[in-house]
Protein backbone atom coordinates (compact mmCIF):
# COMPACT_ATOMS: atom_id res chain seq x y z
CA UNK A 1 0.00 0.00 0.00
CA UNK A 2 1.23 3.49 -0.99
CA UNK A 3 1.99 5.96 2.01
CA UNK A 4 -0.38 9.64 1.44
CA UNK A 5 3.04 10.86 2.06
CA UNK A 6 4.13 9.40 -1.25
CA UNK A 7 0.92 10.56 -2.43
CA UNK A 8 1.56 13.90 -2.10
CA UNK A 9 5.27 14.01 -2.76
CA UNK A 10 4.63 12.43 -5.62
CA UNK A 11 1.61 15.01 -7.17
CA UNK A 12 4.10 17.59 -6.54
CA UNK A 13 6.54 16.52 -8.76
CA UNK A 14 4.32 16.20 -11.26
CA UNK A 15 2.69 19.49 -11.05
CA UNK A 16 6.07 20.83 -10.93
CA UNK A 17 7.55 19.53 -13.74
CA UNK A 18 4.26 20.22 -15.47
CA UNK A 19 4.90 23.80 -14.45
CA UNK A 20 8.18 24.03 -15.67
CA UNK A 21 7.01 23.02 -18.70
CA UNK A 22 4.69 25.46 -19.57
CA UNK A 23 7.21 28.45 -18.03
CA UNK A 24 9.56 27.18 -21.22
CA UNK A 25 6.52 26.80 -23.44
CA UNK A 26 6.75 28.41 -26.92
CA UNK A 27 4.69 28.59 -30.02
CA UNK A 28 5.44 25.81 -32.78
CA UNK A 29 6.78 27.26 -36.22
CA UNK A 30 3.11 27.05 -37.21
CA UNK A 31 1.59 29.16 -34.25
CA UNK A 32 4.26 31.55 -34.53
CA UNK A 33 4.04 32.31 -38.22
CA UNK A 34 -0.07 32.38 -37.77
CA UNK A 35 1.32 35.36 -34.90
CA UNK A 36 3.35 36.91 -37.47
CA UNK A 37 1.02 37.21 -39.96
CA UNK A 38 -1.88 38.33 -37.48
CA UNK A 39 0.65 41.09 -36.25
CA UNK A 40 1.50 41.78 -40.38
CA UNK A 41 -2.66 42.18 -41.04
CA UNK A 42 -2.94 44.67 -38.33
CA UNK A 43 0.43 46.73 -39.70
CA UNK A 44 -1.87 47.06 -42.47
CA UNK A 45 -5.32 47.91 -41.10
CA UNK A 46 -4.91 51.67 -41.72
CA UNK A 47 -8.61 53.22 -41.81
CA UNK A 48 -8.53 51.28 -38.63
CA UNK A 49 -8.03 52.97 -35.03
CA UNK A 50 -6.81 50.73 -31.85
CA UNK A 51 -7.55 52.00 -28.86
CA UNK A 52 -5.48 51.56 -25.55
CA UNK A 53 -5.77 52.78 -22.14
CA UNK A 54 -8.39 55.69 -23.66
CA UNK A 55 -5.91 56.60 -25.91
CA UNK A 56 -6.04 55.77 -29.93
CA UNK A 57 -3.52 54.44 -32.42
CA UNK A 58 -2.99 53.89 -35.52
CA UNK A 59 -2.46 50.28 -36.77
CA UNK A 60 1.50 50.67 -37.27
CA UNK A 61 2.01 51.68 -33.90
CA UNK A 62 -0.95 48.57 -32.34
CA UNK A 63 1.17 46.30 -34.52
CA UNK A 64 4.11 47.85 -32.65
CA UNK A 65 2.86 47.48 -29.75
CA UNK A 66 1.59 43.90 -30.02
CA UNK A 67 5.06 42.76 -31.44
CA UNK A 68 7.13 44.15 -28.43
CA UNK A 69 4.19 42.21 -25.72
CA UNK A 70 4.75 39.35 -27.76
CA UNK A 71 8.89 39.32 -27.71
CA UNK A 72 8.56 39.95 -23.75
CA UNK A 73 5.68 36.99 -23.09
CA UNK A 74 6.78 34.55 -26.00
CA UNK A 75 8.12 32.20 -23.43
CA UNK A 76 4.78 31.79 -21.81
CA UNK A 77 2.94 31.27 -25.36
CA UNK A 78 1.38 28.30 -26.92
CA UNK A 79 -1.12 28.58 -29.76
CA UNK A 80 -1.95 32.01 -31.48
CA UNK A 81 -5.21 32.20 -29.14
CA UNK A 82 -2.65 32.49 -26.02
CA UNK A 83 -0.99 35.27 -28.21
CA UNK A 84 -4.31 36.99 -28.28
CA UNK A 85 -5.21 36.47 -25.22
CA UNK A 86 -1.86 37.56 -23.25
CA UNK A 87 -0.20 40.67 -25.91
CA UNK A 88 -3.56 42.12 -27.29
CA UNK A 89 -7.03 42.09 -25.74
CA UNK A 90 -5.79 43.85 -22.68
CA UNK A 91 -3.14 45.88 -20.87
CA UNK A 92 -0.98 44.71 -18.17
CA UNK A 93 -1.00 47.65 -16.16
CA UNK A 94 -4.31 48.41 -15.85
CA UNK A 95 -6.19 45.51 -16.81
CA UNK A 96 -8.73 47.97 -19.31
CA UNK A 97 -9.90 45.84 -22.48
CA UNK A 98 -8.36 46.91 -25.56
CA UNK A 99 -10.77 47.94 -28.14
CA UNK A 100 -10.45 48.82 -32.50
CA UNK A 101 -12.83 51.05 -34.02
CA UNK A 102 -13.80 49.90 -36.97
CA UNK A 103 -14.15 52.54 -40.36
CA UNK A 104 -18.21 52.84 -39.72
CA UNK A 105 -17.35 53.93 -36.03
CA UNK A 106 -18.65 50.40 -34.23
CA UNK A 107 -15.89 49.72 -31.65
CA UNK A 108 -15.59 46.19 -30.71
CA UNK A 109 -13.51 44.65 -28.14
CA UNK A 110 -9.67 43.60 -29.25
CA UNK A 111 -10.08 40.03 -28.21
CA UNK A 112 -13.32 38.86 -30.59
CA UNK A 113 -11.99 40.93 -33.37
CA UNK A 114 -8.73 39.35 -33.08
CA UNK A 115 -9.78 36.21 -32.91
CA UNK A 116 -11.96 37.06 -36.10
CA UNK A 117 -8.70 37.86 -38.14
CA UNK A 118 -6.91 34.66 -37.02
CA UNK A 119 -9.89 32.43 -38.07
CA UNK A 120 -9.86 34.06 -41.39
CA UNK A 121 -6.06 33.35 -41.61
CA UNK A 122 -6.71 29.60 -39.98
CA UNK A 123 -9.09 29.18 -43.10
CA UNK A 124 -6.63 30.66 -45.54
CA UNK A 125 -4.19 28.43 -44.45
CA UNK A 126 -6.22 25.11 -44.80
CA UNK A 127 -6.80 26.14 -48.51
CA UNK A 128 -3.20 26.43 -49.53
CA UNK A 129 -2.07 23.48 -47.61
CA UNK A 130 -5.19 21.24 -48.46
Amino acid sequence: MTSPRFLRAALLALLLGASALLAHATPSATEEKLIDNLIQRVSKMSAMVFMRNGNEYNAADAAKHMQAKYDYFKKELVTAEDFIERCASRSEMTGQAYKVKLTDGVVRDANEFLNGELRALRQAAKKTSG
